[in-house]
């Protein structure tokens, strides 16, 4: 398996992901787009993590590489690779796949509940618990692009996962952190939770080791599910 990731800040990377594809022996290389190093063929990758990051997908004039990075995005999908989009990563997905990426009504930092809905239950979502706990780290959201199944909400974002096919994996949440991530969050981003709101939580209570470990556990038994086993 050849694993590729997109990063768009040095401080949001694979996080427990890149232990997960050592483990089972995947070459694992990365664009990093903020230094604009340049893209592979997409015929020399396996499977693509589009992760986080602090801009919106809509700010090109800020960051150029927005433009060539969603036309990569797009040719791994009609290539047929495993897609998998993690918060600003599943919103760049949902656009090129023609939805759109809002402000969401409330900005959310912490570790809440997620509800797998009905339909979440017949993918990749159905292996885990209807009710688990995920960290969150944003403030937009995206609509549901046509064709795709609503996997996942939250009380302050109705639209927190998505599956497009069968190789499409978007979740506006993060599941992926470990703790050192959080951390690195709260350093670069601790203005977001200064400033508040009814789903923000204190970072005393975002560095919590046990909702971490349990939220790396959920994020192997997707990975089990979405990627196949051998390539």
């Amino acid at each position: 398996m050849r694993l590729h990731y997109l990063c768009h800040v040095d401080f949001e990377r694979l996080g427990v992901i890149d232990t997960y594809a050592h483990e089972r022996g995947y070459a694992v290389s990365n664009t990093d787009l903020f230094a604009e190093e340049a893209l592979p063929a997409v015929r020399d990758i396996d499977a693509l993590f589009v992760m986080g990051g602090p801009m919106n997908i809509y700010e090109h004039y800020r960051h150029p590489w927005l433009g060539r990075e969603k036309a990569f995005i797009s040719k791994a999908i009609a290539a047929g690779k495993k897609v998998i989009g993690i918060c600003l990563g599943a919103q760049l997905i949902a656009d090129v796949l023609g939805a759109t990426v809002t402000r969401n009504a409330h900005r959310e930092i912490g570790f809440f509940p997620v509800t797998v809905t009905a339909c979440g239950m017949t993918t990749v979502f159905g292996a885990l618990p209807a009710l688990f706990t995920a960290f969150h780290w944003h403030g937009d959201t995206f609509s549901l692009p046509t064709g795709a199944v609503h996997c996942a909400s939250s009380e302050a974002c109705e639209h927190q996962a998505f599956t497009y096919g069968d190789n499409v994996l978007a979740m506006q949440f993060h599941l992926e952190y470990a703790y050192e991530n959080i951390v690195a969050m709260n350093a670069h981003c601790d203005e977001e939770i200064a400033a508040g709101g009814d789903h923000v939580q204190k970072p005393s209570e975002i560095l919590d080791r046990k909702k971490i470990i349990e939220a790396n556990s959920d994020l192997r038994i997707l990975l089990d599910r979405f990627l196949p086993k051998e390539m």
